[in-house]
């Protein structure tokens, strides 16, 4: 499950818009999902991962977009019973 928002936070506030690619990175020992991004905020997400990648945070690699499908079906029902109350 993808949440229903982009990842990027701008002063306090969350982007409203909905995710448009999946961001990961690509390493010599695996590939790493960091988040997700709308189009908006792909350049801005980008910068941020090369800082975090020059402090040794998140691991070297190629920075990786991977654009999302929207996918829907009726065939899935919801019992109310399998629903969790948070």
């Amino acid at each position: 499950m993808f949440p229903e928002h982009c990842s990027v936070r701008k002063k306090g506030r969350d982007c409203p818009m909905p995710p448009e690619f999946v961001i990961s990175v690509k390493s010599g020992d695996g590939e790493y999902m960091v988040g997700v991004t709308c189009d908006i905020h792909k350049n801005t997400f980008t910068e941020k991962l090369e800082l975090l990648q020059r402090e040794g945070k998140v691991p070297q690699g190629t920075i990786s977009f991977t654009g999302l499908k929207p996918v829907g079906t009726s065939c899935i029902k919801v019992n109310p019973d399998d629903l969790i109350e948070l």
